[in-house]
C-alpha cells in the first residue's frame, strides 16, 4: 500500500497546482488561456501515474485493474470539477473556434499552453520517478527510457479507433454542453473511463493530441508522423465529424445545412385577406 501511498500524495500535488493556478487567473482574465495550462498538466501529470500502476503496480505493489480503473474514473471525475471550462483538450478547444464561439488568437494561445502543460508534466514526473520512493517507481524509473507505446496496433486501425471514439466523445459532449455540471461531469468522466478500457488494447483511446503527447510521443516503436497520424488526426477528424452530424455543418468553414433542411414557410393572415377585399 505504499506506493498507492505515493501516488495518492502526488494526485493530490497535481489538483493543488491547478487548483492554485485557477484561483490566482480570476485577478488576471487576460491569461485565462493558462488555465488550459494547469488543466492540461494536471491531466497528463495524473494520467502518467495510472499509466505507472497500470504497467507495474499489479506486480510491484499488488494493485489490480479494478484499482486502475477507479483511480482513472476518481481522476477525471476531480479534473472535470476542478478545471470546469478549461478541457486541457486542443480537440474542445478546437470546436469552439470551428463553432464561432472563440477567436483565432485566445485558440492559439491555448491549444500552445496545453502541449506546454503536457511537456512540463512529462518531466515533473520523470523527476518523481526519478526520486524513487517506492519499489513501483524505482521499477518506473529504469523502464523510462524504454516505455511501451499505447498504440498497439497498425495506423490503420489506431486511427479509425481514435476517429470513431472521438466521435462518440463529441457527440455526447455536444449534446451535454448545456446541461448542469452535476450530470454533465459524472456522465463525461464515466464515458471517457469506458472508452479508455474497451481502447486499452488498441490506442488506449486518448482522444486528446496533448495527453497523447505526454503520454505516447516519446516511447519507441513509431514515428512523430504516424503518432501524430493516429493521435492527432484520428481524434480531430471524429471531432469534425460529430459536428457535422450534431449541427448540420461547420459553421467557421461553410455556413450551408449538410443534413438538415429547414422549409421557411410564409403564410398570409386572414385578417390581411380581407381588409385587401374590402378595399
Amino acid at each position: 500500500m505504499s506506493g498507492l501511498n505515493a501516488s495518492l500524495g502526488y494526485f493530490l500535488a497535481c489538483v493543488i497546482f491547478a487548483a492554485s493556478v485557477r484561483a490566482l487567473l480570476k485577478k488576471w482574465p487576460r491569461f485565462s488561456f493558462m488555465l488550459e495550462f494547469a488543466s492540461s498538466f494536471m491531466l497528463v501529470g495524473c494520467w502518467l501515474e495510472v499509466q505507472t500502476i497500470v504497467e507495474v503496480g499489479q506486480w510491484a505493489g499488488g494493485l489490480g485493474p479494478d484499482v486502475t480503473v477507479t483511480i482513472l474514473f476518481v481522476l477525471l471525475l476531480t479534473h472535470g470539477i476542478i478545471c470546469g471550462g478549461a478541457s486541457g483538450n486542443p480537440n474542445l478547444v478546437l470546436l469552439k473556434f470551428l463553432q464561432l464561439e472563440a477567436t483565432t488568437l485566445p485558440t492559439l494561445l491555448a491549444v500552445a499552453a496545453q502541449f506546454l502543460g503536457a511537456h512540463l508534466a512529462l518531466l515533473a514526473a520523470t523527476f518523481y520517478w526519478g526520486l524513487e520512493l517506492t519499489d513501483m517507481h524505482m521499477i518506473k524509473n529504469l523502464m523510462s527510457s524504454q516505455c511501451s507505446s499505447s498504440l498497439l496496433v497498425s495506423l490503420l486501425q489506431g486511427f479509425f479507433t481514435e476517429c470513431i471514439c472521438a466521435l462518440i466523445f463529441h457527440l455526447v459532449h455536444l449534446s451535454l454542453r448545456r446541461r448542469s455540471a452535476l450530470i454533465r461531469v459524472p456522465l463525461i468522466a464515466v464515458l471517457l473511463t469506458f472508452l479508455s478500457q474497451i481502447a486499452s488494447g488498441y490506442t488506449s483511446a486518448y482522444m486528446n493530441p496533448s495527453l497523447a503527447y505526454g503520454l505516447t510521443f516519446h516511447c519507441p516503436g513509431f514515428t512523430l508522423k504516424e503518432y501524430a497520424v493516429v493521435y492527432w488526426l484520428g481524434p480531430v477528424t471524429g471531432m469534425m465529424l460529430a459536428l457535422i452530424l450534431y449541427m448540420g455543418h461547420i459553421p467557421r468553414i461553410f455556413a450551408r445545412n449538410l443534413l438538415y433542411f429547414q422549409k421557411t414557410r410564409f403564410r398570409v393572415p386572414k385578417g390581411d385577406k380581407g381588409e385587401k377585399k374590402k378595399v
